[in-house]
């Protein structure tokens, strides 16, 4: 066994053996500082994979944790199958060091109302650990302690027709943060259920006014490249950011914003940016430089995400999402940047023809 992958199996066992929340962050934090050490000598792919069986490695723990709790308390056993999945960058498989909550439940079927009682609370005591392990609270409560997000297999499949139906920009959003969803731990036939459902609801036919790639692409094109008439990049103007760049708003979403449209476009059943471009380019229907520089600008975005200053606070990491003025003062970063967010642009000056052609077939 090569030293590197010792090194990581010794750290990983820290992790799936901790005993309390309190050690699970511990054993977080030693981890991540070992990763960031090894960050510049890294391609941004193999370090980003990394971060992710990291991520994977504490939140799988969380659940355990949370299921023995609820033993030793007296609550007993889950009276059901579920499944702990993940939405957001964990659902893309694009976390950084320091990515707060996006994560949900699936429930298995059991009639008995006290299953119920058992799963709500057990959704508050889970995002409750893992706010002890270091992952804060997700600022729009896309989490297990939000009922929106933890419901029977059922219930989900229901809830996803609704959006599907109303299609508002809220129900959209919502779509769309159900397409990043990815299985982490539990009954993982729940989670391949439920995205094998999403993908045949969103495959569903209907009269234009409910077009779902018409609406997706509506949401879609709010978001603009944070370039300026003169190719300047464009910084925050005042606040204890001035001067920063918002790596997350600026660059990195509309990137997957505009990827995640393609694949509801398109029909591809695939939770990650990367496999999304993948599958967009095996099915030929985007032209390949186009993806070329998407994927390159991509992979400039996640580096950039974790490269974004960070706050440390009561043993917890929280990223800010800004590149600080001064590293964007770096010649090198700053073409790069401009770079990537050239490609965004012209990205989003193809999807705002789409958007024009379909409101203009539409009417």
């Amino acid at each position: 066994m090569r030293y590197e992958t010792a090194m990581n199996h010794v750290s990983f066992q820290a992790i799936r053996s901790a005993s309390t929340p309190g050690l699970l962050r511990s054993a977080r934090l030693e981890e991540q500082t070992r990763l960031y050490d090894r960050f510049t000598s890294t391609k941004i792919e193999a370090w980003n994979r990394e971060a992710g069986e990291l991520q994977d490695a504490v939140m799988s723990r969380a659940v355990s944790l949370c299921e023995e709790q609820f033993i030793e308390e007296g609550f007993g056993s889950p009276p059901a199958s579920y499944a702990f999945v993940a939405f957001g960058s964990a659902g893309r498989e694009e976390q950084t060091l320091w990515s707060d909550q996006d994560n949900g439940l699936i429930i298995g079927t059991n009639e008995d109302p006290e299953a119920k009682t058992y799963f709500d609370q057990f959704g508050i005591r889970l995002s409750q650990i893992l706010e002890e392990a270091g992952y804060p609270p997700c600022p729009g409560n896309v989490m297990v302690s939000n009922p929106l997000w933890r419901k029977t297999a059922v219930e989900w499949e229901k809830q996803l027709e609704t959006w599907r139906e109303q299609l508002g920009w809220e129900q959209v959003r919502y779509l769309m943060i159900a397409a990043d969803l990815r299985h982490v731990s539990g009954d993982i036939n729940l989670s391949r259920r439920l995205r094998q459902s999403m993908h045949e609801i969103f495959e569903q036919t209907s009269p234009p006014e409910q077009n779902l790639a018409a609406a997706v692409l509506r949401n879609t094109v709010r978001h603009k490249a944070a370039l300026n008439v003169l190719g300047q990049v464009i910084t925050e103007q005042t606040g204890e950011h001035a001067g920063d760049f918002d790596v997350k708003y600026g660059l990195y979403l509309p990137i997957v914003n505009a990827v995640r449209y393609l694949a509801v476009e398109y029909g591809i059943n695939a939770s990650s940016t990367q496999d999304r471009l993948a599958q967009l380019n095996e099915l030929e229907v985007v032209p390949f430089r186009w993806l070329e520089s998407c994927l390159q600008a991509f992979h400039t975005a996640l580096r950039f995400r974790s490269m974004t200053s960070y706050i440390e606070e009561n043993g917890s990491v929280s990223g800010t999402g800004y590149l600080p003025q001064a590293t964007l003062k770096q010649k090198e970063i700053r073409r790069e940047l401009r770079e990537a967010l050239g490609t965004v642009k012209l990205m989003y000056r193809t999807l705002q023809r789409q958007q024009r052609y379909a409101e203009r077939k539409w009417l």
